[in-house]
């Protein structure tokens, strides 16, 4: 049997629903992971994404990505929050009642990295508000795609979007934020270096997601 076999029957066979976010930096590969889970793993499973996991999400994904720079900090952080809330209520929640495996693609951790320590706002701050908006729900498991700055930043593209724009510094507080959490936290959270290969990186999350998951 092979690790994506044995993945595949461990997330069968659980009792309850499981939650999973997958986070980092921009260009670290997290979403490329996702889409490999999609299609090589046979199990209930639930792929979504923040911003964007849901309609409303989507309108509000494309407003603070592509909207005018002038949005403030606060308004960011609010809709942030608004697409979470609805987003657990509409998907989330439902999907782990019903006994799914939930993976999403960003979750509280993105708003506490970007809005709290990038942006300045308090990372209690807007963590607290990050978790009053999804009624206190916490991923069973974080895995955080960890590469330098400077390599996301050339893996996003030519055309970066308001956040991405945001500057060096800014993206250095936002992985120093990552892996100040999962220093806190080995419980619940696992790092992955993401300089690696694609396939070495989808074997290291295979096991991540294997050993929290049996």
């Amino acid at each position: 049997m092979t690790a994506v076999d044995a993945l595949s029957a461990a997330l069968k066979d659980r009792p309850r629903g499981f939650f999973i976010a997958f986070e980092g930096g921009d260009g670290s590969g997290k979403s490329t992971q996702l889409e490999l889970l999609r299609r090589r793993l046979d199990a209930p499973l639930v792929f979504t994404r923040e911003p964007g996991g849901t309609p409303l999400g989507n309108q509000i994904r494309n407003l603070v990505m592509h909207g005018p720079d002038n949005i403030d900090a606060r308004t960011e952080a609010l809709l942030y929050a608004a697409d979470r809330a609805y987003h657990v209520a509409t998907t989330i929640r439902p999907a782990l009642s019903s006994g799914k495996t939930v993976i999403t693609d960003r979750y509280i951790d993105s708003s506490v990295a970007y809005q709290g320590l990038g942006r300045g706002l308090g990372v209690e701050a807007i963590r607290d508000l990050s978790l009053w908006a999804v009624d206190g729900l916490e991923p069973d498991l974080v895995v955080v795609f960890d590469v330098p700055v400077e390599v996301g930043l050339q893996r996003a593209g030519a055309e970066p979007d308001r956040i991405e724009r945001a500057g060096k510094g800014f993206h250095e507080e936002v992985r120093a934020q990552y892996l100040s959490a999962a220093a806190a936290k080995p419980q619940q959270y696992r790092v992955i270096d993401s300089t690696l290969p694609v396939e070495e990186v989808f074997a290291l999350t295979i096991d991540a997601l294997l050993e929290s998951c049996s």
